[in-house]
């Protein structure tokens, strides 16, 4: 049946072709030309309606032949079917340029500008929905062609953004070869700690081991006290480790240096004895032995209320016991308890900080240590009567005008794509909401020429919502937002 359809159509215009032929040759030249100009015109307008709302990628379906199949296959229609304002293709394709078909879609070309699919029940329903107004061929509207404006507007935009990411990408490098000189450093700092740390561990042993012997010695002291033996013998050990104690080099004698170091007036323990004033508890030399100690120094230190050995507590000038020995024996105990102490706190701060650099050497701060520059450093935001401060890698706070601060996350993860996994930042475990749970937050990094905080939102109770801007975000390809090869 469709093909003698064919056969029938092709004899009928044949037949009108040589009719018009035969009237053509007996008309005016004039008129001979008006006609050739409206037929020319009359073909174009009927090109276009069989094509009118088809992209170029679709026009391989649409050339002019005797049959049209639907483009899901499930009908042949005759070609003059299509674009005819009556859908006969379940997929709506016979009618792209109409809105006949609910299931159709008209293609706007907008030329210099983005070109995009509207639904074909929008086609001359008096509202201008393609920039070149394409869709109200046929309608009262009178739709003025927008296009290369929109995509004036398009490119000045598209131009601004690559000038950006020119400058963000020249920036980006510089903070690159900062981070790896300053991970360097940091590795540098992290070895000099930990030698730091062993030097005190040294010392630390040290230290305990002397304070343990002044100890031993005080409570030797003690025991003799209450057994009432306070012969020559327990003297003389006494007077041995007192000297010992402020020997500090174990050369075997007692400079001027030592005693200004370990020697303190009673009524005034902050000040430092002059050279010359160590001199005179020396017996007017530079140095002494333990021989000449016993009868010069020692007696001052035992029996006089002038000097003291450092460090010991209570008023000045009360003897911890009416006792010489055991007073001098406590000061020694005092002292190397005072000394053991500095030790160990030099020793924890040491260890603490060491923790500290480890724990931020552990955090990914990207393929080339980019990031590691924001480690910190903090930027803040104020919206409305709250200020946002985003600390990357540490935590995010919220306060308001009457200063109450609120945490709104501590660094967790980072949560961007495959294919650009330091897109977004999360940070979680945040102070707990009314609603239940805690509060979180989830940074977008952005293309920029410069850090900062751009943008603070909450979507949700309690969820957040940030856009940073920063250099070290840019990529080397930008996508241009759709913007067509036309423009």
């Amino acid at each position: 049946m469709l093909e003698e359809y064919h056969e029938f159509e092709t004899r009928l215009s044949g037949f009108f072709a040589q009719q018009m032929r035969k009237s053509f040759t007996v008309l005016p030249s004039d008129m001979r030309f008006h006609i050739i100009i409206a037929a020319v015109f009359w073909c174009g307008y009927v090109d276009s309606r069989k094509i009118r709302g088809i992209s170029s990628s679709y026009k391989r379906f649409y050339r002019e032949r005797k049959s049209f199949l639907c483009i899901d296959g499930s009908k042949i229609i005759p070609f003059e079917q299509v674009n005819d304002d009556y859908c006969d293709c379940e997929d709506g394709s016979d009618e792209p340029g109409t809105s006949a078909c609910p299931r159709g879609r008209f293609y706007c070309t907008n030329l210099g500008f983005r070109p995009h699919y509207i639904p074909s029940s929008r086609v001359n329903d008096g509202i201008c929905d393609c920039c070149d107004a394409s869709d109200e061929y046929n309608s009262h509207a009178q739709c003025q062609n927008s296009c290369w404006n929109l995509g004036q507007r398009e490119r000045e935009y598209v131009e601004g953004q690559m000038r950006t990411l020119d400058e963000g990408l020249r920036l980006k490098q510089q903070l690159i070869e900062e981070g790896v000189l300053l991970w360097r450093e940091k590795q540098a700092q992290l070895r000099e700690l930990q030698q730091v740390a062993e030097d005190l561990q040294i010392k630390l042993e040290e230290h305990r081991r002397r304070k343990h012997e002044a100890d031993r010695l005080k409570e030797e002291i003690l025991k003799d006290l209450e057994a009432g033996d306070n012969g020559i013998q327990h003297q003389n050990s006494t007077i041995s480790s007192i000297f010992q104690l402020l020997d500090s080099n174990k050369d075997g004698s007692i400079t001027v240096d030592e005693v200004q170091e370990k020697v303190a007036l009673i009524r005034d323990e902050e000040r430092v004895l002059s050279v010359d004033e160590a001199v005179s508890l020396l017996g007017g030399g530079h140095q002494m032995d333990l021989a000449n100690f016993r009868h010069t120094l020692w007696d001052v230190l035992t029996t006089g209320d002038s000097v003291k050995i450092k460090d010991t507590h209570g008023a000045p000038g009360r003897l911890v016991s009416e006792d010489p020995h055991l007073k001098a024996a406590d000061g020694a105990a005092e002292w190397e308890a005072t000394s053991l102490k500095k030790v160990e706190e030099s020793y924890d701060t040491v260890n603490m900080e060491i923790s500290d650099l480890q724990k931020k050497l552990a955090i990914d701060y990207g393929t080339d240590w980019e990031f590691l520059f924001l480690n910190s450093q903090c930027y803040q935001l104020k919206v409305y009567e709250y200020t946002y401060t985003l600390c990357p890698f540490n935590q995010i706070t919220q306060k308001n005008t009457a200063g109450t601060e609120v945490l709104l996350g501590k660094w967790g993860m980072w949560a961007g794509t495959p294919k650009n996994q330091y897109s977004q930042m999360v940070y979680e475990n945040g102070e707990p909401c009314w609603q239940g749970g805690s509060r979180s937050t989830t940074v977008t990094l952005t293309c920029g020429a410069e850090t900062a905080l751009r943008s603070v939102k909450e979507p949700s109770k309690c969820q957040y919502i940030m856009d940073f801007q920063t250099p070290v975000a840019c990529q080397p390809v930008l996508q241009q937002r759709g913007v067509h090869s036309e423009l």
